[in-house]
């Protein structure tokens, strides 16, 4: 019979899980005498054995605290913290090269329902070492990390070193970019479930005003990221580092990602005309409806002030008649009322006149 010691550790998960928690923050995957391999590991510097022996390395670690941890990991790995800081400390895109490193940051963009962010992506460079340091929230390359060892592999062993690095590099900026345009396919669907509340004429007018500006600011913060993104392409294209290949080809296939980038700030805009020319669509509805009410709040305007009229006359002639200097007899009642009847009706006529011609009812009765 099991002790109580050994019944506590059966409630305890699973060790491999807890092991695959630990491990998911760094991932290293080298190129070693045409030979492909990879590692996990929280500690950044268990990577270095393996990236002294490779002609070619790639290096992603992942930061809850961006901005201290990276120059942390950076030093580490053997970056200057100059290098790290100018990176830090510029826009959403910037580029760094000290010949002997380089750096570039863009953003991965982080879309939560219209909520958008532009998380920091660094990318540092240096002799046979490409390295990746981006924050949880994005979660950018673990697809990438599981097929990175076929990758290597594809890697022709005669190209030259830094030709390996460029071509690494571009394959990490694609996927960044690709993951930043499925982000775009999550605007669009919230600016469709916005568009059905706002066809729905019980929906709140003061929530939705909110919703329409946080779609339009989520727009926004996205194109600037895509443009970001853009800037950044375009100092690697035209730097000429010297960590980066100078093979006419590799230099034109960034040119193609810019190309991409662009093409993807196309949608982005085209989406965002789209739902302007939906809202302008709904306003136009609600406007018409508005319209309707003020007919009809004119149209009862009218009906009461003809009503009113046809009042105030015959009360203000029975009021008058009504003073102690008129002596009434039973006699008197026949015209008495004659006159007051006569009174309504003349004045009932005169007022609809008077309104009808001063244009507070419509000239036909389904006019409203």
């Amino acid at each position: 019979m099991p002790d109580a010691h050994t019944h506590t550790n059966a409630k305890l998960p699973p060790k491999p899980y807890v092991i695959l928690a630990l491990e998911e923050k760094g991932f290293c995957a080298v190129l070693c005498k045409g030979k492909a391999s990879r590692m996990q590991s929280r500690n950044i510097l268990d990577f270095m054995p393996m990236v002294k022996k490779a002609s070619v390395a790639w290096i992603d670690y992942v930061t809850d605290d961006f901005q201290n941890e990276a120059v942390v990991v950076a030093k580490q790995l053997g970056f200057t913290e100059t290098l790290v800081r100018n990176l830090l400390g510029g826009s959403h895109s910037s580029y760094e090269d000290f010949d002997s490193e380089m750096g570039v940051r863009i953003p991965a963009i982080l879309v939560k329902g219209f909520d958008v962010s532009l998380e920091p992506l660094l990318i540092l460079i240096r002799k046979n070492m490409l390295v990746t340091i981006h924050t949880s929230e994005t979660k950018r390359f673990f697809r990438l990390r599981r097929y990175s060892e076929t990758f290597m592999r594809k890697l022709p062993s005669a190209m030259k070193q830094n030709d390996k690095i460029t071509l690494i590099l571009l394959r990490i900026i694609d996927e960044n970019n690709a993951r930043n345009f499925d982000h775009l396919q999550e605007i669009e669907a919230h600016g469709d479930e916005l568009s059905h509340h706002l066809s729905n004429p019980n929906s709140p007018r003061d929530l939705m005003g909110k919703k329409i500006y946080e779609m339009k600011h989520a727009l926004i913060v996205y194109l600037g990221g895509l443009w970001a993104t853009v800037d950044a392409l375009n100092s690697l294209r035209y730097g000429d580092a010297d960590q980066l290949s100078d093979d006419p080809k590799l230099i034109n296939r960034i040119a193609g990602l810019v190309s991409e980038v662009h093409a993807q700030i196309g949608l982005a805009e085209h989406l965002g005309e789209v739902l302007a020319s939906g809202l302008e669509v709904l306003q136009s509805i609600y406007n018409n409806q508005l319209q309707i009410l003020n007919n009809r709040v004119t149209l009862l305007a009218g009906y009461l002030a003809i009503l009113g009229a046809a009042i105030m006359v015959p009360n203000t002639i029975g009021t008058i008649l009504g003073v102690a200097m008129f002596e009434f007899t039973p006699n008197d009642i026949p015209w008495y009322f004659g006159l007051l009847l006569l009174s309504t009706v003349v004045a009932l006529m005169v007022s609809y006149w008077t309104v009808k011609k001063s244009g507070l009812l419509p000239s036909r009765p389904d006019a409203g």
